[in-house]
């Protein structure tokens, strides 16, 4: 293996360290799982955006395997779910949900914007796990905050689900944003 090859899968071990660390700073956590954290999808982003989708989604489905341990721990087999619910909420909600964060360099190519997009789009589409699971596995439907109660299940899965994924959605593309501002970091990101 060459040195180029070691340095990116050294990079992508880092990147997945760095957003595993970030994913335990929580800012904002809901009952029924869900967290806004400190940017820690930003680091998958920019590598994939460095190295592009398909390293991307590699070091981002390593990701979702952390974050799945972390889910363990949080107690996900204490929710009393089917057999069939467990797997398809590990499948949506954990391998899925955080294996498309690797998408976010589907338009490195394109400047500013298709870092952006491209960001923005991967995200959207770990909301729509996210957004599946709720309706379809969990058939959510209940209290959303103190005596406010939805009982279509999809308005409540987007209303919840929006709740964290909205606010993790916007602070990432300001990061990603910021990251492209910084003339060392865009360098370095454009020349691979």
């Amino acid at each position: 293996m060459n040195k180029l090859k070691t340095g990116v899968y050294v990079e992508g071990a880092l990147v997945i360290a760095i957003s595993t660390i970030l994913s335990f700073v929580v800012i904002f956590k809901l009952p029924w799982g869900g967290e806004i954290t400190l940017l820690s999808m930003l680091p998958i982003s920019i590598y994939s955006i460095k190295y592009g989708l398909k390293k991307g989604i590699e070091v981002s489905f390593v990701f979702s395997l952390l974050r799945l341990i972390q889910g363990i721990g949080s107690g996900l087999f204490a929710w009393g779910l089917t057999p069939m619910m467990l797997i398809s909420c590990i499948l949506l909600d954990y391998i899925l949900a955080f294996t498309v964060i690797g998408a976010s360099g589907m338009f490195r190519k394109k400047g500013i914007y298709g870092w952006l997009f491209g960001t923005f789009a991967a995200l959207l589409m770990r909301f729509a796990c996210h957004y599946i699971s709720g309706a379809v596995i969990f058939h959510s439907a209940g209290m959303l905050w103190d005596g406010f109660a939805i009982d279509n299940i999809y308005l409540y899965s987007l209303l919840y689900n929006g709740c964290y994924m909205l606010p993790e959605i916007i602070f990432t593309c300001i990061g990603t944003a910021i990251m492209f501002k910084v003339p060392i970091i865009r360098k370095q990101i454009l020349n691979c």
